[in-house]
């Protein structure tokens, strides 16, 4: 295929991301905080889980435990057996544990608001640490998830497989104030349509402009039973609710399930 000039990368990229704002107005972090804190415990659990699981998590976690100096102290063992539904919780139990101390030890129980002291943080990559500074401080940054990566080769923004390479090639398609709101946007996308193994490339809002397409399945009848979430069929009273501004705690309220 033709090398695409630099310039055209750019404005296709661009393109894509105002059809994903537009397909999916409601895009935000999908796990449930209230200040950094929270934030980075339940993005460090998240690994190797859903978001709907680490959300069904974390109530009981930061009922007993509201801050670092609270995780800091806390029992091990007891710790792991709230977090065990996450999974791999002997070695997140630890990852908790090390980084509150952490905390306590060198940040005075606050959150580090700046991605060289984030990254210092056991458990914590570039990551969690833009994941934690795009959505509670505000500081735009590109997260480099498996969904990212995968639609980024996909929509040949980058051919690395790299993350750090992958959102330093993403970073200069965009403008830095839209790298949070970019990421959200592509990683609903993934999780709802252009999954891994197979996807829905016939209902795609970005087929036209998506170089991957018909990898998936095209025939719109069937790639429609492929999307998941509040785009399923039969969810369409979420969509719905989720497109006028329900939180996720108003939709589990009134008995809407979140997961896929």
């Amino acid at each position: 295929m033709e090398e695409e000039a630099p310039v055209a990368l750019k404005r296709r990229a661009r393109r894509i991301n105002r059809i994903l704002a537009e397909t999916y107005p409601y895009a935000v972090a999908e796990l449930d905080f209230h200040n950094a804190f929270e934030l980075l415990v339940a993005t460090v659990l998240s690994a190797q889980t859903t978001d709907v699981r680490v959300n069904l998590t974390t109530p009981a976690l930061f009922a007993r435990y509201p801050d670092a100096r609270a995780l800091a102290e806390a029992d091990e063992s007891e710790l792991q057996e709230i977090i065990r539904p996450t999974g791999f919780y002997r070695a997140k139990a630890n990852s908790l544990l090390s980084l509150s101390r952490r905390l306590v030890d060198e940040f005075d129980g606050e959150v580090p608001g700046r991605l060289n002291d984030l990254v210092t943080l056991p458990g914590v990559g570039r990551k969690t640490a833009n994941v934690v500074l795009g959505n509670a401080f505000d500081v735009p940054g590109i997260t480099v998830d498996t969904h990212f990566g995968r639609l980024a080769r996909r929509f040949r923004w980058t051919t690395s497989d790299d993350p750090v390479k992958v959102e330093l090639d993403v970073g200069v398609l965009f403008d830095r104030k839209d790298w949070t709101a970019l990421s959200h946007h592509v990683v609903f996308h993934g999780r709802r349509i252009c999954h891994a193994k197979k996807p829905a490339c016939g209902v795609c809002p970005v087929a036209a402009l998506c170089p991957a397409y018909g990898e998936g399945e095209v025939d719109p009848i069937k790639a429609a039973k492929l999307l998941k979430y509040e785009l399923a069929p039969g969810r369409g009273e979420l969509l719905e609710l989720m497109r006028s501004g329900k939180s996720r705690a108003e939709l589990r309220a009134a008995g809407h399930g979140l997961g896929a």
